[in-house]
């Protein structure tokens, strides 16, 4: 029998009290049925002296069994996710599920009403939040509930990302390298199962106060996706996650296939996704320069190192050269700025290996 998120044990510091979460679901973890409700984040304002940032949520619930915990706009201006999990909140039923289905379309509320990578409220990246802190922003506080009463209750966890407003990505499921073999298995299991057109072991730039690290750290089937960018969401990608969130949900035991099939998410091949690796950070390429980025290879091609993979022209003169920014790896090109203007510290590129005698036409 799964408690309720306010009966779980909180963890405590040099045996200090712990401080209880201020963020209040007004929905019952523990009841069978269909649950449209809030986390409710007390925001004292000069708009609303007593106000609240409202986080939506949907439980789906059908007696003890496995919990799927799904979110989006973990990043605002990312929108495959909330299309998709706000979808799945309005077709999925009591009937369609065994076990519980917890949906969060809108992670970060703030971020997500005002089309922003980061809250407009504290200017948290919630991605960065980690384990959170429950007296601190709103931002940090939103991380601290996930941390120690969502997370604890979920077998398995979907955050649903795409590149936002500055970065375009092929469309892939991901997980990371784990200590745990166990883990990493149930892990590569659920990635595939996502059945996206690639599959990666991801390698991240920073992986301070990541969501998907304190998911990792419980011990949790973790599983993050990139579905292009651009800060749009196009049909291909939609429908990439659509079938995604379903092949997860249907992997593990909590909705049968007839029902991913009747909501239009024929389940993908999960043998077909396009194995992917980043084995080092020389799958990053960075720049050190501001100007207009010019691309020389599109997404989804393969470049060899040192092949020209960019040019960044200055716009504040002409008769200057272009700087070329080389590959420093073999590997195909999954990822990029976006749009056109680009600064110094920005990434440029990231490149991923793919196995030999793999198709590259998925």
């Amino acid at each position: 029998m799964r408690r309720d998120p306010a009966a779980l044990p909180l963890p405590s510091a040099h045996d200090a009290p712990a401080l209880p979460p201020r963020v209040y679901p007004t929905v019952d973890f523990q009841r069978d049925g269909i649950q449209h409700g809030f986390l409710k984040v007390p925001h004292s304002n000069d708009a609303s002296a007593w106000g609240a940032v409202m986080v939506p949520i949907t439980v789906i619930r059908r007696g003890n069994g496995p919990v799927a915990l799904l979110t989006g706009g973990n990043h605002g201006d990312e929108y495959e996710g909330p299309i998709v999990l706000s979808r799945l909140a309005n077709t999925l039923k009591t009937r369609d599920v065994s076990g519980t289905v917890i949906i969060v379309p809108f992670m970060n509320a703030p971020a997500v009403q005002a089309g922003k990578r980061t809250s407009p409220l504290d200017g948290g990246n919630l991605n960065r939040a980690f384990p959170g802190r429950p007296d601190g922003t709103v931002t940090e506080r939103i991380a601290d509930y996930f941390s120690r009463c969502l997370l604890p209750m979920a077998d398995v966890v979907l955050d649903i990302h795409s590149g936002g407003r500055t970065l375009d990505f092929v469309p892939f499921a991901a997980i990371h390298e784990l200590d745990d073999a166990e883990q990493q298995a149930r892990c590569d299991a659920a990635m595939r199962a996502f059945g996206a057109p690639y599959a990666l072991r991801m390698r991240d730039p920073d992986s301070h106060g990541l969501y998907d690290n304190a998911a990792e750290a419980q011990g949790k089937v973790f599983v993050t996706t990139e579905l292009g960018g651009g800060g749009t969401a196009s049909a291909r990608n939609v429908a990439i996650a659509h079938r995604g969130v379903y092949g997860v949900l249907v992997q593990a035991g909590i909705v049968p296939p007839d029902v991913a099939w009747r909501d239009g998410a024929e389940p993908s091949d999960a043998h077909a996704s396009v194995q992917l690796t980043m084995p080092d950070d020389d799958c990053y390429v960075a720049s050190e320069h501001d100007g207009l980025l010019e691309m020389l290879h599109d997404l989804g091609t393969t470049v060899r190192r040192c092949d020209v993979v960019a040019r960044i022209h200055d716009i504040t003169r002409t008769g200057t050269p272009p700087v070329e920014y080389r590959a420093k790896r073999d590997g195909m090109l999954i990822g990029r700025h976006f749009p056109g203007r680009i600064g110094i510290g920005d990434t440029l590129c990231v490149l991923a290996d793919v196995p030999s005698g793999v198709p590259l036409d998925a």
